[in-house]
């Protein structure tokens, strides 16, 4: 049971890393790049922080360790660093990180118990020790919160929405009825007196 209940995580955390690449798909270098909210979140930046995640996650606290360096998850690394990309960061460079960072992950739960367990130095030590399940739980929410973030980043950069290639999970409607659709919410919250 336990190995069923291992590849149904493995499934939901897969599709969240599906997600957040294909928000990528199509867009111009700039697109990925720039900031497009007053934080700075821009869709790089969520892939380079999340192969920061997994690489922790599944590494450190497994005694795992990724096999090759990465500079934003130093001490020296300058305050949310990990995420944007500097200019010697190319998007190939990140994304074929990010898939090296996920099939080293990959190992670790294949090689692991659900019940294995790790030690997480960044939390607090009533939170420790954690199993292997609970990881898995945290770093697949992780990912799709951020794959969250990527689709209205996506959406900010040139309009592009859906769940995954092929699945737009939108209603059908053409650009005057989402203009309309807005205008209705736009009225109702301007309208709305509250309770209090």
């Amino acid at each position: 049971m336990s190995e069923l209940v291992k590849a149904e995580l493995l499934r939901y955390l897969q599709e969240g890393r599906n997600t957040i690449l294909w928000k990528l798909d199509g867009l111009p270098e700039y697109d990925v790049r720039r900031p497009l909210t007053p934080t700075g979140t821009n869709l790089l930046g969520l892939v380079k922080h999340l192969a920061g995640v997994e690489a922790e996650y599944f590494g450190v606290v497994f005694n795992r360790p990724f096999p090759a360096d990465i500079p934003w998850l130093s001490s020296t690394a300058e305050p949310n660093e990990d995420m944007w990309a500097r200019p010697e960061e190319s998007r190939t460079a990140i994304l074929d990180l990010y898939r090296q960072v996920w099939a080293h992950a990959d190992e670790t739960i294949s090689l692991l118990p659900l019940d294995a367990t790790g030690h997480v130095p960044w939390w607090r030590e009533e939170s420790n020790p954690v199993s292997l399940a609970r990881i898995l739980v945290h770093v697949t929410a992780e990912t799709h919160r951020h794959a969250g973030h990527a689709d209205i980043v996506r959406e900010l950069a040139d309009g592009g929405v859906g769940l995954r290639d092929g699945n737009g999970n939108m209603p059908a409607g053409d650009t005057e009825w989402w203009r309309q659709y807005c205008d209705q919410l736009e009225a109702v919250a301007l309208g709305y007196k509250g309770d209090g």
